[in-house]
């Protein structure tokens, strides 16, 4: 999902996860009705700040993804112990699982969120600004992760991002969002001149540089660099 700020992208995700309510229309999540507390949908929020003597450690956080929804604290358990060190391997986060989550980068925190939202194996991954803060490995790290998730476990993935580069060559279909409209297709489709001149009602022009495509104009926060998409959809479902 692509757009500049303020174009609803954060809002689309909290009305998925039941946390906002529609005005009118209905909104459906796995063939369901969009609800809080949903086992099925897991959840990369938006980077956020943490106090740095906040009781808990890294692998902490990552273990919240498996049982967080459950009453108490639980007891501890070796399958639960290899699972979170999966996870935790999985993000590249061995190094600093074990440090306190308030005292780590955000690019660290951001990892360690990651691996807690494929904790439950969700059906569907719901990700907001999942490479903020993340240098350029880490960003090709956590995208090619969440493209297994699409194509192993039949894991519908919804991407806000714009840091598009490291995700837009396993990408299925594009949701843009800009000026309250919206286009929806395939990367080609939707990633073009004459697309996106009609949604930001201005002059937009696409070109591709050195292997990438350069949006220029446009209002506030139209300009992006994007790699092109294969010409084949890879398997797994990654918007």
């Amino acid at each position: 999902m692509l757009g500049p700020n303020g174009t609803g992208k954060t809002s689309l995700l909290k009305v998925l996860l039941g946390q906002h309510a529609l005005f009118q229309g209905t909104a459906r999540i796995n063939g369901r009705p969009a609800r809080r507390g949903n086992s099925d949908v897991g959840y990369v929020p938006q980077q956020k700040g943490l106090d740095e003597h906040v009781p808990m450690r890294g692998r902490d956080m990552v273990r919240m993804g498996i049982n967080g929804h459950r009453w108490g604290p639980g007891l501890p358990s070796r399958r639960l112990r290899a699972r979170v060190d999966e996870l935790i391997a999985q993000v590249g986060a061995e190094d600093f699982a074990d440090a306190p989550a308030g005292v780590l980068s955000g690019g660290e925190r951001q990892r360690l969120r990651v691996a807690a939202a494929l904790g439950s194996d969700p059906s569907v991954l719901l990700c907001d600004e999942p490479l903020l803060s993340l240098d350029l490995h880490h960003q090709q790290v956590v995208s090619n992760l969440l493209h297994r998730q699409a194509a192993e476990h039949d894991t519908t993935v919804l991407f806000v991002t714009h840091e598009i580069n490291p995700v837009l060559p396993y990408v299925d279909r594009v949701l843009y969002l800009a000026g309250g409209r919206f286009r929806i297709g395939t990367p080609r489709e939707v990633i073009n001149t004459e697309t996106l001149s009609e949604l930001y009602r201005s002059r937009v022009r696409v070109v591709e540089v050195d292997g990438q495509l350069l949006i220029v104009g446009g209002d506030e926060g139209a300009a992006h660099h994007h790699e092109p998409p294969a010409d084949a959809a890879p398997e797994g479902r990654i918007l």
